[in-house]
């Protein structure tokens, strides 16, 4: 136990130190967020923590000599992913050589890892749902939609961090439950590396030592939360999470990237086409401020993680969890389409 909380000590002075370190850098280099008509902000802000996440998690790895399934293949890929993320950073890649090098990595995933989606359980009510050949296709999807999820969300200060920590520590406790300590284990790690990232983004530190996390940060964490997901999901025999219990762990992200892709497409706007119509958007404009609407959103998110965590350990039925999914999400696109005559009315209140 002393071992642990060892651990839990280096690991989070380590990432907060790099932090500091790669700041400095950051802010010689141009490595920076510049305020603009979207990203209200005050200052120069350095983009370094992606970068900083994932040199903590490969020294963790690799200093603690942690026996992670495949863990040089994960590696480079991040080592890729945040390489790709810090030059988009600091010049703004096309989206397509961002969905080449995504894609890429999901190959490598399914081919070296043989991490892929082979079944989606019974989420219909009619039985197991082998996806057979068009597996590869659907691990692609997931992938690309994963990272782009948690990146989309990143749009005030805390609420990726705070999103990655709450879909960590329900990833965590689940696999805890199942007896998947080493899973658990570098879950838990994972949400020790993302906390001093936290804290200096929201400004607790100071707000001189302000940091954001980046394109790099956000497709890290999205490519991290599919692996691991992938990895409870669809091991041989009965993984020791069921397909469905996943939606709800990146229930917020996911609904949020769908809601707003599917608008984007009906104004005949590219999906990817950045805006300010996010759920924490429209938050701030129902009248709650950047704090409020951290804590709404996170709570939420919580709650739909706990809905997952107490449908497996209560063994809900897939299709139950699977149609309760759809409903709520349903629920979010009716509110989003009526969205302006809401705040209208509550503003005329």
């Amino acid at each position: 136990m002393f071992s642990v909380f060892l651990d839990i000590g280096f690991q989070f002075f380590f990432s907060l130190t790099t932090l500091f370190f790669l700041r400095k850098i950051a802010q010689r280099v141009g490595l920076v967020d510049r305020p603009n008509q979207r990203k209200l902000h005050n200052g120069e802000i350095p983009l370094v923590g992606g970068l900083s996440i994932c040199i903590s998690i490969l020294s963790f790895i690799y200093y603690q000599k942690m026996d992670v399934p495949h863990q040089n293949l994960y590696a480079i890929s991040i080592s890729i992913l945040v390489f790709v993320g810090v030059i988009d950073d600091k010049y703004d890649l096309s989206v397509k050589i961002r969905l080449l090098v995504q894609t890429c990595l999901s190959i490598a995933m399914m081919y070296f890892a043989d991490l892929q989606l082979t079944h989606l359980g019974n989420m219909f009510g009619i039985g197991q749902i082998d996806l057979g050949w068009l597996g590869s296709l659907v691990t692609i999807i997931a992938v690309i939609g994963a990272i782009n999820a948690f990146n989309m969300v990143d749009g005030i200060d805390g609420l990726l961090g705070g999103l990655a920590t709450v879909t960590f520590t329900s990833l965590a406790i689940i696999f805890s439950l199942h007896g998947e300590s080493l899973l658990a284990y570098l879950c838990m790690m994972l949400v020790v590396i993302i906390l001093p990232y936290i804290l200096l983004n929201l400004g607790f530190l100071g707000r001189k030592h302000k940091v954001f996390m980046g394109d790099a940060g956000s497709m890290l964490i999205g490519f991290t939360v599919i692996w691991l997901l992938l990895a409870g999901t669809q091991a041989p025999g009965n993984g020791p999470i069921r397909p469905v219990a996943a939606l709800w762990f990146i229930a917020v992200p996911l609904m949020d990237m769908a809601a707003i892709m599917i608008r984007r497409i009906r104004r005949g706007d590219s999906p990817f086409k950045p805006d300010r119509e996010h759920l924490h958007h429209i938050c701030q404009r129902l009248g709650f401020n950047s704090g409020q609407t951290l804590c709404i959103i996170c709570l939420v998110a919580s709650l739909f993680a706990g809905f997952g965590i107490i449908g497996e350990q209560l063994h809900i039925p897939e299709s139950v969890m699977f149609m309760s999914f759809i409903i709520i999400f349903a629920c979010y696109i009716a509110l989003l389409n009526k969205i302006w005559v809401i705040t209208a009315w509550l503003r005329s209140k």
